[in-house]
């Protein structure tokens, strides 16, 4: 029944679910604040402070929802909105951070074959004392500031755009059209997506592997999980998609699910996994295990993905910058999944933004942000009963066993009893 029951279709409660996520969604941001930029200069390793957390209450409604194809398929924008969470923050949005000035650096690696538009950058940062680091605020680094810099060449090139920020214009935004299945043919493809602003792949990589549009978008999975299964996800923050598999069964809420969690070898160097090869750009230009280019995908922007604190990732990153500290239980990401319904009960993602300084041959933190969610009281109440149900059912045949031996037993005794010869005295 759990089977047609998870369709994205007027009417169900799958459905309203995925419209309008009942369960709060947190997004907390930890910035990397450099302590050493001089010394760093200079050729020394970068020493930095992880300050945090910076928590916002994250909205993401399914909005301009369109059924295609007889109900087979489902088109939406995902619109997401933050809301600064002060109550659960470290401070406030204008405490300020030393870090990576990103604009300066993706300009002058944009422009470095550029003989006029290279020297006009670096006239400007002579004249203005603008170096490879700024300080700024916390709501500035996030959701953007006007760069001097890039107001300075916007004149010279008017498409470019003088604001710079993190997540600039992603703030009561979406990612772009997402066309869904429903599931009503096959569950297994319950809210997968088939295409991403109206493309079945990507074109940021050099393999047609790494392309690839798998999965659904990480909040939503199918009914009837099994732990011997491969769960894709599509995740256009990353800029591909990942998968991620069974590893020990949890219980949240009172209800009992399986815990999924990327394994390694997803971001691992094409030595460990020849696949991930279409992820060095330029082509041959691979990075390492545990870190991923996304530059291609970010306007140019010496962007490196990673996890917290580079967990999975080869020593060298670690020991390149002093303060970080590596540990499973707070870097991994894990997603918990009731296997029945194939609910979400609770999502830690965790990611580390890095920036990427070519001439000083170092990969910088800059900041981590762990989005996390758990079920609902209502929803979870609503899934105990479901729970109980499911438990009822599979113990019927045990129940039916017990009943015919207990049956049986005292068939048998009812017989012995009737065999006894009278005594008499």
């Amino acid at each position: 029944m759990t089977k047609q029951e998870v369709v994205l279709r007027n009417g169900t409660e799958a459905f309203e679910a995925w419209e309008e996520p009942p369960a709060p969604i947190y997004m907390q941001f930890y910035f990397f604040n450099l302590t050493n930029p001089l010394e760093v200069m200079d050729g020394e390793r970068p020493a930095v402070v992880e300050k945090g957390p910076y928590t916002y209450r994250e909205y993401r409604p399914m909005e301009q929802v369109n059924f295609q194809d007889n109900g087979t398929k489902v088109a939406a924008v995902n619109t997401k909105t933050y809301i600064f969470e002060r109550n659960m923050s470290r401070g406030p949005e204008s405490d300020l951070i030393r870090t990576a000035n990103v604009p300066a650096m993706t300009v002058m690696k944009m422009f470095e074959y550029d003989p006029i538009l290279a020297s006009f950058i670096n006239a400007y940062m002579r004249s203005t004392g603008e170096g490879l680091f700024t300080t700024r605020t916390v709501g500035e680094l996030l959701w953007g500031y006007e760069d001097g810099l890039l107001k300075a060449l916007k004149k010279l090139k008017p498409d470019l755009d003088d604001f710079f920020g993190l997540f600039y214009k992603n703030n009561a935004s979406n990612d772009g059209e997402y066309i869904f299945f429903t599931g009503q043919q096959n569950y297994k493809d319950f809210a997968r997506v088939d295409t991403w602003n109206t493309k079945s792949s990507l074109n940021w990589w050099t393999s047609d592997q790494c392309n690839m549009i798998n999965g659904t978008n990480g909040a939503f999975f199918h009914p009837v999980i099994t732990t011997n299964e491969t769960l894709s996800i599509f995740s256009s923050d990353l800029c591909r998609s990942i998968y991620a598999l069974y590893e020990e069964d949890v219980t949240v809420k009172a209800i009992p699910g399986y815990r999924f969690i990327p394994p390694s070898e997803v971001f691992a160097n094409r030595t460990l996994n020849p696949a991930n090869a279409g992820f060095c750009v330029p082509a041959g230009n691979c990075l390492g295990s545990g870190v991923l280019n996304v530059s291609a995908c970010k306007q140019g922007a010496p962007i490196i993905m990673s996890s917290p604190h580079f967990y999975e990732a080869d020593e060298k990153f670690v020991k390149d910058v002093f303060g970080m500290r590596p540990d499973k239980l707070m870097h991994q990401t894990a997603i918990d999944i009731h296997p029945l319904t194939g609910i979400v009960l609770q999502l830690a993602n965790r990611i580390q933004i890095n920036v990427c300084f070519v001439f000083l041959t170092m990969t910088l933190p800059f900041l981590l942000l762990c989005q996390s969610v758990v079920i609902d009281d209502a929803s979870a109440k609503k899934l105990q009963t479901i729970v109980v149900k499911q438990n009822v059912v599979e113990n019927i045949p045990f129940m039916l066993i017990g009943l015919a031996i207990l049956m049986g037993g005292a068939f048998m005794l009812l017989m012995c009893r009737q065999k006894v010869p009278e005594v008499r005295v």
